[in-house]
């Protein structure tokens, strides 16, 4: 007999093993950017490209990922993912060369994607029912930023174990064996989350089929869908921006001063704004509508950048800054948590939720692809303040599209609408 709180508990396990699958290839570069560009004696345009094989591999995944979480069973799926994902992380504890990093981040497009992420968003979205779908991908992005948060904190409680007061002193020895430590961390709790993914996510209420002619039909269903589209161009831009934050710890130790620890910090703590900005945005949602709640935050994301591409500290003050820095954590994070609640308000049939998912994220993860090439490239080229400037100003540009995708989303809808009454 199942208790009570059955159904929380399966949340729970969709918010953990949700955000552990990305910590290996995410979370370290994210966290702790100087420290991995040292140890692994990698430039910005090096990560960059590593990032890249990532993405191309992941955006091979999506879509076949797609049907099979709309042909098999999400738990068996989701168990796998999780299992070889945590292996990769022995291999890059061993800190590899530039061509052995590429490999494993192209072995982890396939490892995180292919086998999880439709089949998490086809739970979720089984999981909510369809009044709260707002809330219900807010709470799972939410809870997968606290999970971010939580677990970051404590990866830079262990890398200042092994690392003396005064960074600047630190040898090359402490901070291999630092990073290697939070490596293994992260290891260790995603191979967890395949344990727990296991026990506690139940099969499907939605029955699978395995019949690959109705699998073609969802996909000729999907492609035809424009907001379907639409959709996948929203995405694209707000990932961007979530991509975005990869290089605010860079940012603080460039423009703000900071150390590697206090860089490193300032990420971790600003990522506890995330289950407060997704979930909150959700229930908005659920209150209003999706693409206009969207429209309003990318705009928010928009002058937040654009007063990041052209102030300083010394200018504005360093309070100034900071306002605007958190300002877009809380946007990104926002858009972040509700865009696939705009697969309930374009009625997407929920048997190819799956295939839906596959085609919108082929598209709308391509920042995987080219957005750290082209940031390392940007911070590369004219490093510091300057760099940073025209980072923003890449920023707004995507915000500026967001806006425009979603207000064209929201027309299409509304002549939808009006052709059937």
């Amino acid at each position: 007999m199942k208790p009570r709180n059955y159904k929380w508990i399966i949340i729970f396990g969709l918010i953990f093993a949700g955000e552990m699958i990305f910590s290996l290839p995410f979370h370290i570069p994210r966290f702790f950017r100087p420290t991995v560009l040292d140890v692994f004696a990698l430039t910005n345009t090096e990560l960059g490209d590593i990032f890249a094989v990532y993405g191309v591999f992941a955006m091979l995944a999506y879509f076949p990922g797609g049907m099979l979480a709309d042909l098999y069973s999400a738990r068996k799926l989701m168990t796998a993912s999780l299992i070889a994902t945590a292996l990769g992380g022995v291999y890059l504890a061993q800190i590899p060369g530039g061509f052995g990093l590429s490999l494993l981040f192209g072995y982890w497009g396939v490892t995180s994607i292919l086998l999880f992420w439709a089949a998490m968003i086809k739970v979720t979205r089984e999981w909510a029912g369809s009044d709260k779908q707002g809330s219900a991908f807010g709470l799972l992005d939410g809870g997968r930023g606290l999970v971010a948060a939580g677990t970051a904190s404590v990866a830079v409680w262990i890398l200042s174990l092994f690392l003396p007061a005064d960074i600047e002193a630190s040898t090359d020895f402490q901070r291999l064996q630092a990073i290697q430590s939070v490596i293994y961390f992260y290891t260790t709790v995603t191979l967890f989350a395949a344990f727990l993914v296991w026990w506690i996510i139940p099969e499907s209420k939605i029955k699978v089929t395995t019949n690959r002619s109705s699998a073609f039909t969802g996909i000729m269903l999907v492609a035809k869908k424009r907001v379907v589209w639409l959709q996948a161009i929203i995405i694209v831009c707000a990932y961007s921006g979530y991509k975005g934050l990869d290089n605010y710890a860079l940012y603080a130790r460039d423009v703000l001063d900071m150390n590697e620890i206090e860089s490193a910090q300032f990420t971790a703590i600003a990522a506890y704004l995330r289950p407060i900005a997704a979930i909150a945005t959700g229930l908005i949602v659920d209150r209003f509508v999706a693409s206009r709640v969207i429209v309003i935050v990318f705009s928010i994301l928009l002058v937040s950048y654009l007063i990041l591409s052209f102030s300083l500290p010394s200018t504005y003050g360093v309070n100034f800054i900071y306002a605007n820095i958190l300002i877009t954590f809380v946007a990104v994070y926002g858009i972040r948590g509700v865009y696939f609640a705009l697969l309930e308000e374009t009625k997407v049939a929920g048997h190819v939720t799956g295939t839906a998912v596959g085609l919108i994220s082929v598209i709308g993860f391509t920042p995987d692809i080219f957005y750290a090439s082209i940031a390392g490239r940007i911070l590369d080229a004219a490093p510091g303040q300057v760099g940073h400037q025209n980072y923003f100003l890449m920023l707004a540009g995507f915000a500026i599209v967001g806006i425009l995708a979603t207000w064209l989303l929201a027309y299409n809808k509304v002549v939808r609408q009006n052709k059937l009454t």
